[in-house]
């Protein structure tokens, strides 16, 4: 497991109360319960404690969490 899914999943389980088990690759966010508000704080925090920066656009086509972390995984490398 990779330490940006390992992050994700401690965020979407402490801050949005969503029970780890249902956290997986393929659920989509809203099947863990979170809105596109839920969404947009997810992302603030994913950027702080991650140290990167995504932009609004980006998100668009963002539906799971597998998505998710991959476009941080991206964006990670590109700033390595």
């Amino acid at each position: 497991m990779s330490d940006v899914l390992e992050k994700f999943e401690t965020i979407l389980s402490t801050t949005f109360g969503v029970p780890a088990g249902d956290i997986a690759p393929e659920a989509t966010f809203e099947s863990l319960g979170l809105d596109s508000l839920d969404v947009v704080e997810l992302t603030l925090v994913i950027e702080e404690e991650l140290g990167v920066k995504i932009e609004d656009e980006e998100l668009e086509d963002v539906r799971t969490v597998g998505d998710a972390v991959a476009r941080v995984e991206a964006k990670r490398a590109v700033s390595a």
